[in-house]
């Protein structure tokens, strides 16, 4: 059966030429959750989607932002992050000749912070660049499988034999890991049932900065129940209290919203304030820096794995790819999209087989978006014209999105 994909055709572009930017689009989406997904945030019922696209002698580049539309997770938001793709970072790239992604880096060096807005053009070029060089993004990143092994995270559920049962249904689909989402007050009761439901897979618990030291006591209960990793059980930016906490546990430490650049990395490491780390490639910037921290990661000879963030199939597809480097030794969160999204924005179903998601095969990072599922869930549109002024097209019939959780 044919696909989207067997209909690529790459454009009579010299092979290693330098790429100039001719467009752009912006969107923001609008996508309900299929179920409602609980973490010590709050409750998540729909995710608002900055999609990317790049545009460059008729091929394009896709990628999508990460941020949340409230400053939770991290201080970006989908607000902030479109006035700052459309004010500075796409007139600043657009019309440029780009030799490869280190030349787009180097654009975009100058400016602080907004890492994940970065990473939205980062990503979308490379994207770009590995389909103008008719190769898939893994090989380029230098991946080194075919399929990536596959965990999945699950949120706060109303009761401890609730947690287990369903914790039990994603370990018989093939899951080699279950993280459970923990807060104080809902940790250890949760932690026992499942791991009494499944005495040898490999469980994990995720606090997302939900503690402080005062809850040593809290967190050393769950050394008890064989965890592989307690991850980022203390503020989101700082190192040295889980450097204080780390000796305290038996359980390993794993960081994921302290780290977001090698020399986060670096630090943490040196700190002794993790044992493992949790990767998301839009957190740090995008791929190149995500390189940059799993070569350290190897160096240190401490494992990582890839997170995820609710991502559509772009930023799933990234996600994978970018798993199959060596050091993403550990089960990552790139579930099922239809776990997620009752008709995600790609047409390729990004779907676990046997505990591994298979690597998504053709130029780029192998998927096609479907415009049907697209046009329908846009929100807000902008398209940009290298030297142009942009044109931006609202929904009128939607009122503008008002919450995340």
């Amino acid at each position: 059966m044919s696909s989207p994909a067997d209909a690529f055709t790459r454009p009579a572009l010299p092979r290693g030429a330098g790429l100039t930017l001719d467009s752009a689009e912006l969107r923001v989406l609008d996508m309900p959750i299929r179920f409602a997904f609980e973490t010590s945030f709050g409750v998540m019922r729909r995710r608002y989607v900055p999609l990317l696209t790049l545009r460059a002698g008729g091929l394009e580049g896709h990628a999508e932002g990460v941020m949340d539309h409230l400053p939770l997770y991290r201080e970006e938001t989908v607000p902030g992050a479109v006035a700052f793709l459309e004010g500075q970072l796409l007139p600043r790239v657009l019309g440029r000749s780009l030799a490869n992604p280190e030349a787009l880096a180097q654009l975009l060096a100058p400016y602080r912070g907004n890492r994940m807005a970065r990473a939205m053009v980062e990503m979308a070029f490379w994207d770009l660049w590995a389909k103008h060089l008719d190769l898939p993004l893994w090989q380029l990143l230098g991946g080194v499988r075919p399929a990536v092994p596959v965990g999945v995270s699950l949120g706060i559920q109303r009761s401890a034999e609730a947690t287990a049962e369903l914790a039990t249904a994603h370990a018989e689909q093939g899951y080699q890991r279950i993280k459970l989402k923990i807060k104080p007050g809902w940790d250890e009761v949760p932690v026992a049932a499942v791991r009494a439901a499944l005495p040898d897979l490999q469980l994990t618990v995720d606090a997302n900065s939900a503690y402080t030291l005062a809850d040593t006591a809290a967190l050393q209960a769950l050394d008890a129940y064989r965890l592989r990793y307690i991850e980022q059980p203390l503020a989101f930016d700082d190192l040295v209290d889980h450097a204080a906490l780390q000796p305290l546990l038996r359980t390993p430490l794993c960081l994921d919203e302290s780290i977001t650049s090698v020399h986060d990395a670096r630090k943490a490491l040196t700190l002794g304030a993790a044992r493992v780390i949790n990767l998301k490639v839009a957190r740090v910037g995008g791929h190149l820096e995500a390189r940059h921290i799993h070569d350290l990661t190897l160096a240190f000879g401490v494992p990582m794995w890839c997170g995820g963030m609710v991502e559509t199939g772009v930023g799933r597809a990234h996600n994978i790819h970018l798993s199959t480097l060596p050091n993403f030794c550990l089960p990552g969160d790139t579930s099922s999209a239809s776990r997620y999204w009752d008709h995600d924005i790609i047409h390729e179903p990004l779907e676990v087989q046997g505990g591994l998601m298979p690597v998504p095969e053709g130029p780029g990072i192998g998927v096609t978006l479907n415009p049907a599922v697209l046009d329908r869930v846009t929100r807000h549109r902008l398209t940009v014209q290298a030297g142009a002024v942009p044109h931006v097209d609202d929904r009128p019939d939607q009122p503008p999105p008002d919450e995340v959780y």
